[in-house]
């Protein structure tokens, strides 16, 4: 990953660790409650409302080569069951633990001669930049893997009616005449037969009437 670029302080999810210095051992607890940014969660499923207060609680501690976050974020997230379609809210807490490297130092924390050309040594990697760091890609990876793909409002979610819609939940009793396709021809078969068979002594019946009466 590139470096950083011109982080903002004033940015809720950017931290300062200039406190800790670059003393090995140094430690740092930090609580913070911010608003949601914008598409926290997995799109179109399951996610927190842009806005919502999202508390994260942090450690910081410095290493050789940067700063080490760990912290869980807890928020309440919102989304639509997958079976029935209702509404749902989900009480969400998301771990996560970071290396956020210092620009100049290699893996061991030795401070570079010269900056590397390779980027791909860079590529998956998160900096701090003039003594700030970016929480929000590591925040957004862990709010993805803490919240299920597929939600449901209850476990034992019985869904919609294959049918009519009708949400099964609300009338456990709910079915409908199941019909063997197999033997409706012959049921609409043996409708014709008695209408025709009917139609017949309707026709006898008219006969011997009209033989009476002569």
């Amino acid at each position: 990953m590139a470096l950083n670029a011109r982080l903002d302080h004033r940015n809720p999810l950017v931290f300062d660790t200039h406190e800790l210095g670059r003393r090995p051992g140094a430690l740092q607890r930090l609580t913070r409650t911010i608003d949601a940014p914008k598409d926290l969660g997995i799109q179109g499923v399951i996610g927190v409302p842009e806005g919502a207060p999202v508390k994260l609680e942090l450690r910081l501690e410095s290493v050789m080569e940067g700063v080490l976050v760990t912290g869980t974020a807890r928020a309440t997230a919102e989304g639509e069951c997958v079976r029935c379609l209702e509404p749902l809210e989900l009480q969400l807490e998301a771990d996560f633990q970071e290396m956020f490297s210092y620009p100049d130092a290699d893996d061991r924390g030795r401070v570079k001669a010269e900056p590397a050309d390779d980027a791909e040594d860079d590529e998956d990697r998160l900096f701090i930049e003039d003594g700030l760091f970016d929480l929000e890609p590591v925040l957004r990876d862990a709010v993805v893997l803490a919240l299920p793909m597929q939600p449901v409002c209850q476990e034992d979610c019985p869904g919609l009616c294959a049918q009519c819609g009708a949400r099964l939940a609300d009338d456990p009793d709910h079915h409908h005449d199941a019909v063997d396709i197999r033997w409706a021809a012959l049921q609409g078969l043996a409708g014709s037969l008695e209408d025709g068979e009917k139609d017949e002594i309707s026709g006898a019946e008219a006969g011997v009437d009209e033989k009476q009466e002569k």
